[in-house]
């Protein structure tokens, strides 16, 4: 799964599409996975980690024996060849250099930093094994793998999907490690629990954990990185800072970087962060991943883009004298609530649903169902306001709340920026802010639901209620936390963001839309239902309602593990008789391979960068372009794999 476009997705792009479903539990199996790489590999056994992870109150304080002293972490980043891994899932890319990465920035990004205060992890597997070895993990002579003084064995356990793509990588890196003397326990688990509400991730259940993130036209990375984004029992698992990772100067920078409209300010804070990233090695960049997506030669304007998911326009989509289209998919969603499922499968049908709120194609941001309100176009201001003791705000660097977890309120000794864009500590009466106050509209004229009800105040409304509450699954309440009020309308809603708030994408849209309307089959209406029971409602989890080109009826359309039957959307605010592709059916295959072979026979006609893994696969889609028999776009991806290191023991 590419997890969260990009995980360091903010509330704004959590609500395009969330209208979805509850997580399904996975089966307890144990399987055996041939893994082809570059390197010699046994065979893996792929284990299955099941359900809920039960973890009490004052966890994670013990730091973890191995990876909390940064020597072992710095030593598995030398010992890892990069080039290695990046050949294993990519034979026919010559240049390895153009996707090694150094930070969590990717080096096309206007954020990303490379100079020489950072700090590199050249693959030197000598170097490496000195700093296990200063460590105190030593090597006896003909031992495979390190001891220390207690006798024990340095080993960790490795933790990541199934996928046949990370199968292959991770064969890499386990024989890098053992090469170096550090056992590595591979664990390939199922999407649904690696990346679960409540399983994996979210519940800090590994050692070394493997996945991507979805890079987006804005770094982002308050979640990921900021000190109060470390998830544990006490704050109910809310944050993306799986790691535990504190470090107050990237903190306090991954903040101003996310609370500035100010390019140049957030350019210096990111570099700030990267090198402080780069110098505790908490998590180790990878590379970035080269997205092929692949399609019938019928098939007629088929765009995949670098930052939006390749059905984006799929409403453009034709095929001469047909009216079906089939995707091929290797994984299934796990829910279509989008609060509780980020996968790139989900979003990619997602975007069929619910279409898109505010596309960031090629890096940029641009209109779609609502307007990109920026100060230019004057559907924004960023006013001086008087703030006086007591009043709600932002600090200098972007935190909602005070280190009790309570409303952050100015008072003496609290950090701000004044409207001057200087940073003072309050020492009582009054002070000029910075507020923003956005007008976010509809650009689709005449919006209305799959159903034909149009969408309206309330259904804005609803989502502002469901969304940010805790009991939803929302794993971040940053942007609901920034908001000093807001005024809902028909055709959209006016934010009055809180003093101090300076996002810099305030510009898109920070509140989606449900449908309030929607009567339920156990008799209630939607917007009578409690937060916390919306992931096992059958019409967000199943069937949802949306404004997209296509439709995913309560019929069992859905045939789980099967197919989904999509049909056009007959009240789409484009014209229902614009879509040329009246059926869409998604094919869930049992592999890459499965799905690449049913492309070149012709049963399927599109397989997508969410299924499309890089080995001999990707091979025959290349070849077969080459005889022009299917075309494919190999794309310069945003996303990017890592090994994350949890710094503490549950």
């Amino acid at each position: 799964m590419r997890k969260h476009k990009n995980a360091m997705v903010a509330l704004a792009f959590l609500t395009v599409a969330s209208i979805l479903l509850a997580a399904c539990q996975p089966q307890t199996v144990i399987q055996t996975v041939e893994v082809t790489s570059v390197v010699e590999v046994p065979v893996v056994e792929t284990q299955i980690v099941e359900n809920v992870v039960e973890v009490e109150k004052g966890a994670f304080t013990e730091p973890h024996p191995i990876l909390s002293d940064l020597r072992n972490r710095q030593g598995i980043a030398y010992c890892t060849n990069r080039d290695e891994l990046i050949a294993s899932v990519y034979p026919f890319i010559a240049d390895k250099s153009v996707l090694n990465m150094n930070t969590f920035i990717p080096r096309s990004s206007w954020a990303n930093y490379d100079g020489d205060e950072l700090v590199k992890y050249p693959f030197d597997a000598a170097t490496g094994a000195a700093l296990f070895e200063e460590a105190g993990w030593t090597l006896a002579e003909g031992a495979t793998y390190r001891t220390n003084a207690n006798g024990d064995e340095m080993s960790l356990k490795f933790t990541t999907t199934t996928a046949a793509f990370r199968q292959t990588w991770a064969a890499v890196f386990e024989a890098n490690m053992r090469d170096c003397g550090l056992r590595v326990i591979r664990l390939h688990a199922p999407a649904a629990w690696w990346f679960g509400d409540t399983t994996g991730i979210s519940r800090r259940d590994y050692e070394l954990g493997a996945f991507a993130w979805v890079g987006q036209a804005d770094p982002g990375g308050q979640t990921l990185y900021a000190c109060d984004q470390i998830p544990l029992p006490e704050n109910g698992w809310v944050g993306q800072n799986a790691m535990g990772w504190c470090n107050e100067t990237a903190s306090n920078n991954i903040k101003l970087a996310n609370n500035t409209l100010d390019r140049n300010e957030r350019i210096e804070a990111y570099k700030q962060t990267q090198i402080e990233f780069t110098k505790d090695m908490v998590s180790l960049p990878l590379f970035n991943r080269a997205e092929i997506a692949a399609a019938s030669v019928n098939l007629k304007n088929f765009k995949p883009n670098t930052t939006e998911y390749y059905t984006w326009n799929s409403y453009e989509w034709e095929i001469e004298g047909a009216d079906t289209i089939v995707l091929g998919f290797s994984q299934e969603p796990a829910s279509m609530f989008s609060l509780v499922e980020s996968a790139a499968v989900q979003r990619s049908i997602g975007e069929l649903i619910f279409d898109v709120g505010v596309t960031s194609r090629d890096y940029d941001y641009q209109a779609n169902l609502f307007e990109v309100s920026t100060i230019e176009s004057g559907l924004a201001s960023n006013n001086d306001v008087e703030v006086n003791e007591g009043d709600l705000i932002l600090d200098s660097v972007g935190n909602t709340t005070d280190a009790d977890g309570n409303p952050l309120a100015l008072a003496a000794g609290v950090k701000i920026k004044n409207a001057a864009g200087e940073e003072v500590e309050y020492s009582g009466g009054s002070v000029t802010m910075k507020q923003l106050v956005v007008d976010y509209k509809l650009a689709a004229a005449g919006l209305k639901w799959s159903d034909g009800e149009p969408v309206k105040a309330a259904d804005f409304e609803l989502a502002y209620k469901i969304d940010c509450d805790p009991a939803s699954g929302a794993t971040s309440f940053i942007i609901c936390e920034s908001i000093q009020g807001v005024e809902f309308r028909d055709d959209g809603y006016t934010v009055t963001w809180k003093p101090g708030s300076q996002n810099p994408t305030y510009y898109v849209f920070p509140i989606g839309f449900y449908p309030s309307h929607q009567a339920l089959a156990d008799g209630r209406n939607l917007a009578d239902v409690p937060a916390a029971e919306w992931a096992t409602l059958p019409e967000i989890a199943e069937c949802p309602l949306g404004v997209g080109p296509y439709v995913l009826a309560c019929d069992g359309s859905w045939e789980k593990g099967v197919k989904m039957t999509l049909t056009a959307n007959p009240n789409y605010w484009r014209g229902a008789d614009t879509l040329k592709i009246k059926t869409v059916v998604v094919t869930f295959v049992a592999d890459t391979n499965s799905a690449v072979a049913q492309l070149l026979t012709g049963d399927v006609d599109v397989v997508g960068s969410e299924t499309l893994g890089a080995g001999q696969e990707v091979q025959l889609v290349i070849d077969a372009q080459a005889a022009g028999t299917v075309q494919a776009e190999v794309i310069p991806s945003a996303t990017w794999e890592h090994i994350d290191m949890n710094l503490n023991l549950p």
